[in-house]
């Protein structure tokens, strides 16, 4: 009787279990969010149609439908899952209407390199304007044009006058300052009076040196404000002889320099007296202008010739005195 009622038990149980599975595999399939709801009211499938796979649950990628639109045909609802939205690619604004499908997928925009800077919000210059040339740099071998657009003048030379009375008393060998009211400075240079005889350079009887600026091949002329003496013995007191540092003839050659045979001779009248006497050439030699091979100081050596002699004035001219002496007893410097 036990074994009986425990076979009734356990085939309630059985016949229960099979109806609850089998009310299971009749149960409509659960409305999927986005679908179209319509389906849930028509007719049951056949019960080949009723073993359907698990419905797709919803990814975050396909939004609901919105409420109140119409539902989309099933053929329009299994669409593409929308594309990521990159960076790059700035959303549809709300309320556009959407574009084809050809004209959704635009490439991405290319992304700018470090090396390659952003175009100006300006329209575009032409391609011969932004190539401008880089400006040219000036050298320092090549000099700025004069602001004024004239011509620079030429260094006109000055005529040298040196006055016996300023110089020092270093600059005389064996010649001495004597007083003279009609010279500059109210002084002279002269040598003493004894009938002795003198030479000629280079010898070194008594002179006189000093310093001039001049400038080279600039040709000058040479003159000499002498005080003929009184005559005695040997000496008539009427002779100088001059040379220069760094002085040329026309052709760039060596003449007239100091401590050498190369001179230029002061030959005073036999009357004595002041008097304008100019520098000529030895007969044989050069002619009596003076050139120099450059613009410099140069010294000028004045030498007794004779005893008995003097002189006041020293001039040495580029243009005024080139011809003629000086027709005043004082030139002014």
């Amino acid at each position: 009787m036990t074994s009986t009622l425990a076979s009734l038990v356990f085939a309630v149980t059985v016949i229960g279990f099979s109806a609850t599975a089998d009310s299971q595999d009749k149960a409509p399939a659960p409305v999927v969010e986005g679908q179209d709801q319509s389906q849930a009211t028509t007719a049951a499938p056949p019960e080949t149609e009723e073993k359907i796979p698990a419905p797709t649950v919803e990814t975050p990628d396909k939004a609901p439908a919105p409420e109140g639109t119409a539902a989309l045909p099933e053929s329009q609802e299994k669409t593409s899952a929308p594309a990521v939205e990159t960076p790059d690619k700035a959303p549809a604004p709300e309320g556009t209407a959407a574009l084809p499908e050809s004209q959704e997928k635009t490439p991405a925009p290319t992304i700018e390199t470090p090396d390659k800077a952003p175009a100006p919000s300006t329209a575009a210059l032409p391609e011969s304007q932004d190539k401008t040339p880089a400006p040219k740099v000036e050298t320092p071998d090549k000099a700025p044009a004069p602001e004024t657009g004239q011509d620079q003048k030429a260094v006109v030379p000055s005529e040298i006058v040196v006055y016996a009375s300023e110089l020092s008393e270093r600059a005389l060998f064996e010649f001495d300052f004597w007083p003279s009211r009609g010279s500059p400075g109210g002084k002279m240079v002269g040598t003493i009076q004894t009938g002795d005889e003198m030479h000629p350079p280079p010898e070194e009887d008594p002179h006189v040196t000093f310093k001039v600026k001049v400038l080279g091949g600039v040709p000058y002329r040479c003159w000499i404000r002498m005080l003929v003496g009184e005559p005695l013995g040997l000496s008539q007191a009427n002779r100088l002889y001059v040379q220069f540092s760094n002085a040329v003839d026309r052709a760039g050659k060596d003449v007239f320099r100091p401590n050498t045979a190369s001179y230029l001779t002061v030959q005073g009248p036999l009357r004595r007296g002041w008097r304008w006497v100019p520098c000529e050439a030895d007969p044989k030699g050069a002619e009596p202008l003076v050139y120099f091979r450059d613009s410099r100081e140069v010294t000028v050596k004045v030498q007794a010739g004779m005893e008995g002699v003097g002189f006041d004035q020293f001039v040495l001219s580029p243009a005024r005195f080139l011809e003629k002496p000086p027709a005043e007893a004082i030139v002014k410097k």
